[in-house]
Parts: C-alpha cells; structure tokens; sequence
C-alpha cells in the first residue's frame, strides 16, 4: 500500500520560520510535523511513502532519508515549479503503483488513524467507479476552504442550505484514474477535479470528530506544540 505526503509548499503564512527550513520539518513536539505523519503511516502497516518537495526540497531529503528509521521505504518527487495538489500528484504517479492509494497533506496535525482507509481502498480497487475517497472535519474557526458535505448514499459533495457544512481534513484515498486528465507537468489545483468526481458521484466521504489541526500558521503551530505538551507525548 503507498501513500504520498504533500510537501512542496513554500509556507509563506509560516515566514520567517520557513525562510530556512521547510514547513514539513518545523517541530512539533520536538520532531518535524512531517515525522508525525510517518509514524501514523507505519503503525497502518503503509510503508511506501511517496513525498513531493520544492522549497528546500534537499533539506526534507537529508533529514528523513530513504525512511528505513521508521520502518518506511520513501521515494521522492521533485518539483521545479509549483505545481499545486492536483498536479504535484499526478506528478507522483510513476512512483505510486497502479492501486489506490493515500494521500496526506504535509501541514496538518492529526491523531486520524490511517489504517481506517484499508478497507476503502480495497473497495475501490474492486469498484472503479470510486475514485476517490475523503475524510472530512466540522469547520475549524478558521478559514479552510470550500464547505463540502455527504450525501445520505455516502457520497462527497459541494455543502448547500440545510447540509452541515464541513472542511476536507486533507487526508483521502483516490485510485490513479482520478488524476487521468491532470498534466503530469502543468500546474493544476484539486478543487476542479473534486467538483467533477463529486459531481459524478465517484468520490465518497467519511466525517472524522478527533484532533485535527491545519498547522498554516505561526499561532498554529504554537497551538500544536500545545496540543503535545498536554498530552504529555
């Protein structure tokens, strides 16, 4: 089973902090954001991790490796420019197999067990027509973009008046053919390409209630090292 960790983002909500360090290798706890990510990973059971860089991509390189400290095998996929989500993904696919697989946004911070997407991505490896998979958060009180909702069959979709509104966690499974008409080398955001799926009804979701926190800012990640520091971790 793989998974790709999302790590090719400037930051620049993080600057000065990520003037000289990558946003995934900030600390938490006293280990980088991104370590928490393959720690989760690992005790899944999903040991081959893809991970894209850009700003100071070296640097995530040097400091994690080929994984073997954690148990993980991890491949790397540059990027030169930016590529945004959609198109940083389907960068990745030479590396991520012909299975569905998981994909994990870098600059979160999250006690989400990953092994509960085992069985959905058995599910779409046998359905095809399930693309795509996404865990979803009640709204945060802060900015997160587009509300999305889930229909009574289970189903992802854009929220409308009377939907409870919730925030995409940035965690979710997709099988390749989700990203068949994304550039491989082109720019391209994931908002279009859910909006279609949704639209389609082969994307599902899943609401998850636990810790979560999207950790884009300096206050945030004050409140991360927090989050640690009570739970005595």
């Amino acid at each position: 089973m793989h998974a790709m960790i999302l790590a090719a983002g400037r930051g620049e909500r993080m600057r000065p902090l990520t003037d000289a360090c990558p946003k995934p290798l900030l600390e938490v706890g006293g280990k980088p954001l991104i370590v928490w990510h393959i720690e989760r990973l690992a005790a899944a059971g999903v040991t081959d991790l893809v991970i894209n860089h850009a700003w100071l991509g070296h640097l995530v390189e040097q400091r994690l490796g080929d994984g073997s400290q954690w148990g993980v095998r991890i491949q790397y996929s540059p990027e030169t420019m930016a590529l945004e989500t959609a198109g940083g993904i389907a960068h990745a696919l030479p590396l991520l197999g012909n299975a569905p697989f998981l994909v994990v946004n870098g600059d979160i911070f999250t006690d989400y067990d990953f092994g509960r997407l085992q069985p959905v991505l058995a599910d779409m490896a046998r359905n095809p027509q399930r693309t795509g998979h996404l865990v979803l958060m009640p709204k945060a009180d802060y900015p997160t973009g587009r509300d999305l909702a889930i229909d009574p069959a289970g189903f992802a979709k854009v929220s409308e008046a009377g939907d409870v509104p919730m925030t995409f966690a940035g965690v979710a499974a997709y099988a390749p053919a989700f990203f068949a008409d994304v550039p491989r080398n082109a720019p391209s955001p994931l908002l279009p390409h859910f909006l279609h799926a949704m639209s389609a009804q082969h994307m599902t979701a899943e609401v998850f209630s636990g810790q979560w926190l999207d950790v884009g800012t300096v206050e945030r990640l004050t409140t991360a090292n927090e989050l640690v520091r009570v739970a005595g971790r």
